[in-house]
């Protein structure tokens, strides 16, 4: 049966007449007849009796109707699929990012998709590093976006872009401070969001151990933005992914790139055999812009 003759089968057994079954197709009565008296000679089946004016399912048709209405199902599911594929319409995206990308980035490239396609919703989770991973493995989001992600046999990455750490600091705090600053500016001094896990916080602590600096670690965080608001209290100066310092400075507040800079890769990753769907796609494309607008001009 091809699925005309299935569409209009399942039509004339659940509404129980020609002319209903052409009503809800938007089709001719002529239309459906003909289908269906094709569909009868085709299969050697008798489907439907006329008995006293009305027309009645056969023993026939109730045994085939139970085959044919989870065909139809899943002929109409395959149907909006592909619809939603070439509109995005009725889409969704569920997305896990680093908090510090979640502050700032993640929002207004959100409302920026949204803006021109108002029919996808999104399913957003900020999760520190290890965590996201654990999203993907338990299919509780489709796409991750990281940090220097690591690599793994089930995992396909990408790069987005890069990203460099920064310095957060109270401006009385380095009053000579240049365009850029050393490392090494930050020996002997209070630090506040010294990142102890995930690649990035890796990648500080390897070059504070290659330069033989040693800080005085005030408080242990994990969480970029949080350690912004501590330096902007006061608590010691912070390093921060350039996204949280740029987001997080003000008046009271100064940032700085380091020289020479301390980089890493940002990256979306998913499941090797659960590629990002065609609005995860677009998305992502609109992601990696508003990342490169949040920064000057290198």
């Amino acid at each position: 049966m091809r699925f005309r003759q299935i569409e209009v089968f399942h039509a004339v057994y659940t509404t129980g007449s020609i002319s209903a079954a052409a009503r809800a197709l938007h089709v001719s009565q002529p239309s459906v007849s003909k289908v269906l008296h094709h569909t009868q000679q085709q299969l050697g089946l008798e489907l439907f009796r006329l008995v006293r004016g009305r027309l009645v399912a056969t023993d026939q048709a109730h045994e085939l109707f139970v085959e044919v209405s989870e065909v139809f199902s899943r002929l109409t599911s395959l149907q909006k699929t592909v619809g939603n594929l070439r509109s995005l319409a009725g889409g969704r995206v569920r997305l896990a990012v680093v908090p510090s990308l979640g502050l700032h980035i993640a929002p207004l490239a959100i409302a920026r998709f949204r803006a021109r396609h108002p029919d996808v919703s999104f399913d957003v989770q900020t999760l520190h590093h290890d965590a996201l991973f654990q999203a993907l493995y338990e299919r509780s989001c489709d796409v991750a976006i990281a940090y220097d992600p690591p690599t793994h046999p089930r995992m396909k990455r990408r790069d987005i872009d890069s990203g460099e750490l920064m310095l957060l600091f109270q401006g009385d705090a380095l009053p000579d401070a240049g365009e850029q600053v050393p490392l090494r500016i930050l020996d002997g001094q209070n630090l506040v969001g010294l990142t102890t896990g995930g690649p990035v916080g890796e990648l500080l602590n390897r070059e504070l151990q290659r330069q033989d600096i040693t800080v005085n670690e005030v408080v242990s965080n994990q969480t970029f933005y949080i350690a912004a608001e501590l330096a902007r209290h006061g608590v010691g100066m912070a390093v921060v992914d350039e996204f949280t310092a740029r987001a997080s400075s003000g008046p009271s507040l100064s940032h700085r790139p380091f020289s020479p800079p301390l980089r890493f890769k940002v990256q979306y990753v998913h499941l090797e055999d659960r590629p990002p769907s065609e609005a995860a796609r677009r998305f992502l494309a609109v992601f990696s812009k508003v990342l490169r607008e949040a920064r000057p001009a290198r």
